[in-house]
């Protein structure tokens, strides 16, 4: 039982600390978490990054446990050690590996209430699925990020539905609509140019070559577009010599992963999402958030943020062919494509800002730790 007097000690675990969606989310509710009802600590499984500055400059004490692998099983006895040091009432995770590490490392310091954060479909072939079911008896209720992924998990991942919520995404509304447009120029993109923007991980969940092969086709038609992909990963490589070989080579251009987020979307015309699955992806709110307008595959946690010719254009997983299309419809019809992002941003600033989706999380934990009283 908590002690009425003293913060209740809470404890977070994520697979790294990286900038990516899941690990910026974690640090949002984190540093909206009321200090006088909650003391977190944060684990992360591997290695340091941006975002531990953030937690640090916040006072929120976070621990790097520097794993070997993903699949270093050592992690779960060194965390276990740290949860029996810290006596968290409460541990949420969040990324399978740390979902996984978690479960068995909270039942081994005996933690009283385990709550896991699934942020998407798994659809490769890996047994994460067989490996999520089977540790699921931990777990005490799973987060889902969004609607399309909690049906996921219970109809694929065969979780009990009693034991699946959803609590979507949020975005700094303020930070994306304020921000100041980022100039282009050091990556060699002209002022005035209209610039289709790729914000992620390159990597093939993110199909980035499928936006790169709309573009190639895209461009004789435009001569005023460039394309910039923000954003390391697995890929780079091969998109680069890809890139290279085109006719429009001179106008796709890679600036690496960027901090600025909001200026770069600022600066730019479009924002497209090439995915072939998803959770809730944060960079489509960062982008309505902005005015921006978007162009995104019809994926998890997508159709529940974006009706088509609404809020923005939905286009089918692996279709090149339909990206083109829909910069095509941008480039003649920019008016209505204005008009979406601008039906988009109000619905991010009514119902999807951080403090009231931190508020949610505050909400679950407390009537969870109740349930002891």
């Amino acid at each position: 039982m908590a002690d009425p007097t003293r913060p209740i000690p809470i404890a977070f675990c994520i697979t790294g600390l990286q900038p990516g969606g899941a690990e910026r989310a974690l640090v949002q509710i984190v540093t909206r978490l009321n200090r006088e009802r909650w003391a977190p600590v944060v684990y992360s499984l591997s290695g340091t990054g941006p975002l531990v500055e953030r937690l640090e400059e916040a006072g929120i004490p976070t621990e790097i446990l520097q794993v070997r692998s993903a699949w270093d099983v050592r992690i779960i006895r060194k965390l276990a050690q740290k949860l029996k040091v810290q006596k968290p009432l409460l541990l949420q995770t969040f990324l399978f590996h740390a979902n996984l590490a978690g479960r068995l490392a909270g039942k081994l310091a005996g933690i009283p209430h385990i709550v896991s954060g699934i942020r998407v479909s798994e659809k490769r072939k890996n047994g994460h699925l067989l490996l999520d079911r089977l540790t699921n008896r931990l777990v005490e209720l799973n987060i889902c990020v969004s609607q399309s992924v909690a049906d996921f998990s219970i109809q694929q991942g065969k979780l009990p539905a009693s034991k699946v919520m959803v609590i979507p995404n949020g975005v700094e509304f303020e930070l994306f609509d304020q921000a100041e447009p980022l100039d282009l120029s050091p990556w060699g993109i002209p002022s005035g140019a209209k610039v289709v923007l790729f914000a992620g991980r390159l990597d093939p969940q993110k199909a980035p070559d499928d936006l790169l092969t709309a573009f190639e086709h895209f461009a004789p038609k435009a001569a005023g577009f460039h394309l910039l992909f923000a954003g390391e990963g697995p890929l780079k490589a091969d998109l680069q010599q890809k890139a290279n070989s085109l006719s429009c080579a001179d106008r796709i251009h890679f600036c690496g992963w960027q901090a600025q987020v909001p200026q770069l979307m600022r600066a730019a015309t479009c924002l497209v999402l090439p995915s072939l699955w998803e959770g809730m992806p944060n960079v489509v709110l960062e982008a309505m958030a902005s005015g921006l307008p978007v162009i995104s595959t019809r994926v998890d946690g997508v159709s529940e943020l974006i009706q088509n010719g609404e809020q923005g254009t939905l286009v089918a997983t692996g279709s090149p062919d339909e990206i083109q299309q829909a910069l095509q419809d941008l480039n003649t019809q920019p008016a209505r494509f204005t008009k979406m992002a601008k039906s988009a941003q109000a619905l991010v600033k009514n119902e999807f800002t951080w403090d009231s989706i931190a508020e949610k999380y505050d909400g679950i934990y407390t009537n969870l730790l109740s349930l002891d009283d």
